[in-house]
């Protein structure tokens, strides 16, 4: 009886350890590919670099309310665990659900309904384990109801239950469980379910909303993902204090570096600093650049970065187009903020769009 009690215990103290880091903890290093966005074999992501890779995404469809994944991709998520183990048989991987694919209402209704919490929670362990993932990811920052959020709180508990029982029953290892959240823990003057996510979940990663685009805010040019902005509450810093002060513990967080940038028309090329003249978006649509192809263009024309450390940005112009992203210097900077913050680590969104893994290795 002693023995099964001894043993009772030191589970629940491993299980302890999990979802709540000590400091001592690994730090870690996150990426997410996305294959049905952009076509990057999964072979060739250098995932030595990383401690975690996450596949993006499955949806959530009704009125099954169970996950889906493309047939087409089958290839691609069928492959991802054993592919990216081969350079690195370490890395952990997840299976990410939503991320844009899954409609808000559907969450909603999931997220509202006992049975539809189980019908998903039953199909993502499943689906998981059929595909090899060794974790969980809850893609959706977009709960705007009370009711939302109460059946988020819900949802994390009675997932993180499902989840322990079916590493009990198979004997295998639990399936690590994460969540994707806003850049504010009040979103739309609501407040997530701080206490249910320490609880039951691994980490949080805080999503940057896109503080200024050419397309929100093209009048003037901005540093897109400032971490510091002495012009704007709404920044990185701002967020992630936001967080722990609502009391979630700083080692369950998880900043994100974004691997593009925004394009500006500006005005007067002459003028051509953070906060000058513009006139909407620049070289695409909506201004969008993927890191990879900022190099190239800043290659092309012969053109010279500048780093603020004020905002913690790179920007760079060539005539009247200006662009503004995080290059090597500010990554860095962003990556020691983490770790000063007492952060758990970061997350790279979208891997495919490094150059020659030029920042995931400035990531560290």
């Amino acid at each position: 009886m002693a023995s099964k009690i001894s043993t009772v215990i030191f589970k629940i103290f491993l299980f302890s350890l999990q979802l709540h880091p000590t400091k001592s903890q690994t730090w870690i290093r996150i990426a997410y590919h996305e294959p049905a966005r952009k076509v990057f074999p999964i072979s060739e992501i250098n995932s030595s670099l990383f401690t975690h890779l996450i596949y993006c995404c499955a949806d959530l469809i009704s009125p099954s309310y169970t996950l889906s994944l493309s047939e087409s991709d089958e290839k691609y998520y069928s492959t991802f665990t054993e592919t990216v183990k081969q350079k690195n048989p370490s890395v952990t991987t997840l299976l990410s659900l939503g991320g844009g694919y899954t409609t808000d209402s559907v969450f909603s209704s999931m997220l509202n309904n006992s049975f539809y919490r189980k019908s998903f929670i039953d199909s993502s362990i499943t689906t998981a384990r059929r595909y090899g993932f060794e974790g969980l990811d809850l893609y959706w920052s977009d709960a705007k109801t009370a009711s939302d959020m109460s059946g988020l709180s819900i949802l994390f508990e009675e997932w993180r239950a499902a989840i322990t029982l079916e590493a009990r029953n198979s004997s295998k290892s639990e399936l690590i469980m994460t969540a994707v959240v806003g850049y504010s823990p009040n979103a739309y003057e609501l407040t997530y379910p701080i206490d249910s996510m320490q609880r039951y979940l691994n980490w949080i990663i805080v999503n940057p909303t896109e503080y200024s685009t050419p397309e929100i805010s093209g009048k003037f040019t901005s540093a897109p993902f400032a971490l510091y902005d002495p012009t704007n509450i709404v920044n990185i810093d701002s967020g992630i204090r936001g967080w722990i002060e609502a009391g979630l513990s700083a080692n369950k967080l998880v900043l994100s570096l974004i691997y593009y940038g925004y394009a500006w028309k500006l005005v007067n090329s002459a003028d051509n600093g953070i906060g000058a003249p513009a006139n909407g978006p620049a070289i695409s649509n909506n201004g969008l650049m993927e890191y990879n192809e900022i190099k190239n263009y800043i290659e092309r024309f012969k053109a010279h970065v500048i780093y603020n450390s004020t905002y913690v940005v790179n920007y760079c112009s060539v005539e009247t187009a200006w662009i503004a992203f995080d290059d090597v210097e500010a990554i860095r900077a962003k990556v020691s903020y983490a770790k000063e913050k007492g952060l758990l680590g970061y997350n790279v969104w979208p891997v495919s769009n490094d150059a020659d893994w030029v920042l995931s290795r400035a990531a560290g």
